[in-house]
């Protein structure tokens, strides 16, 4: 499939299973925004992966719609980007069953992410959480995705995407476009502020900082997040053996564009008490707006729906053409039109 005007496609998704955080904003969105131009960009809310785990209705349709209004608001437009609900297109779900066909049990049963969730989740280890690779798959083959964003810690997933696309492809022919996994160099992995050897996650609250949070809740936050039990009290860069320390200077460097080397030569001598409320500061500053922007969208849900409905029409019709080809390929009886 050609794109009409010839840009690279990319594309990638996250489950409004909670608010955004700093994290997905300095790791995936603030990136996704900055290739409006670049890039045939197709963002969505990933709400059908969402159920793996539980959820309360009420609530997930609040949150894929609040989530909706955070993208607009950390500069996606909707103009420039296709956004749309994950639910919203069918042909997700119907290509993911037919992927499934096409997926070894083996490949499926080595995934990290299944291991790591059934460990989390042992009352509820379902067959959707361990299939979940493949529908991720279905998401990215659907839109002949030439590169899909990702953190080091989700390129064994668009591994098994292009295995199964190259299997596919090998029985039936060049079907789909084999993507290629795109990495940004910096601000990748921000970690949690408790939990710094651990990526930034909204399941442990007090260290992930939310879009959605107030500055007093961030200076806290940042108060307590934790540093290390170095003696000597100074600023420099040791992800190793100081990973809190090098966690809070990836995200100052990522927000300020300073290096390590300057931001250890700004603080030299001033240690943690003032280095933490630093990073809180520019963090401030960069999510305010975010936040204020996102509340006012949130108020005109009829906006919202609209970019909704327009997102799945535009998504729709990318999808359902790589769909159409897939049925055809199989030797499914297409309907008469």
């Amino acid at each position: 499939m050609e794109n009409n005007n010839q840009k690279k496609r990319m594309l990638s998704g996250i489950q409004p299973s909670g608010d955004l955080h700093l994290g997905n904003y300095l790791g995936a969105i603030s990136n996704w925004a900055a290739r409006a131009d670049e890039f045939d960009n197709y963002y969505f809310m990933a709400d059908l992966h969402t159920i793996t785990v539980r959820q309360e209705p009420a609530d997930l349709r609040r949150r894929s719609l609040n989530q909706l209004a955070q993208y607009i608001a950390c500069g996606l437009d909707p103009e420039k980007n296709v956004l749309f609900m994950q639910s919203h297109v069918p042909a997700h779900s119907q290509l993911a069953w037919v992927l499934n066909c096409y997926t070894m049990f083996g490949e499926l049963s080595r995934m990290t992410q299944f291991k790591d969730k059934s460990a989390k989740h042992k009352d509820n280890i379902n067959a959707g959480l361990f299939t979940y690779p493949v529908l991720m798959a279905a998401d990215i083959l659907l839109y002949q995705a030439d590169y899909v964003p990702v953190g080091e810690d989700q390129k064994q997933h668009v591994e098994i995407c292009r295995d199964i696309a190259t299997r596919f492809n090998g029985i039936y022919g060049d079907v789909f476009k084999i993507p290629e996994p795109y990495i940004p160099k910096a601000g990748a992995r921000i970690y949690g502020l408790t939990t710094p050897t651990d990526k930034m996650s909204k399941s442990i609250p007090d260290g992930c900082i939310f879009l959605m949070d107030t500055p007093d809740v961030i200076n806290r936050k940042f108060k307590r997040a934790i540093t290390d039990s170095d003696t000597v009290n100074c600023i420099r860069y040791d992800k190793e053996n100081k990973p809190g320390v090098a966690n809070l200077m990836n995200i100052y460097s990522t927000l300020t564009g300073q290096s390590f080397e300057q931001i250890e030569a700004e603080f030299e001598g001033k240690g943690y008490g003032a280095f933490k409320p630093a990073v809180a500061e520019v963090v401030i500053d960069t999510l305010t707006p975010i936040r204020e922007e996102a509340e006012r969208l949130m108020k005109d849900k009829a906006y919202l729906n609209s970019v909704c409905k327009d997102g799945a029409e535009r998504a729709s019709y990318v999808a359902n053409k790589t769909l159409n080809k897939v049925y055809k390929k199989v030797g499914f009886l297409m309907p008469e039109r």
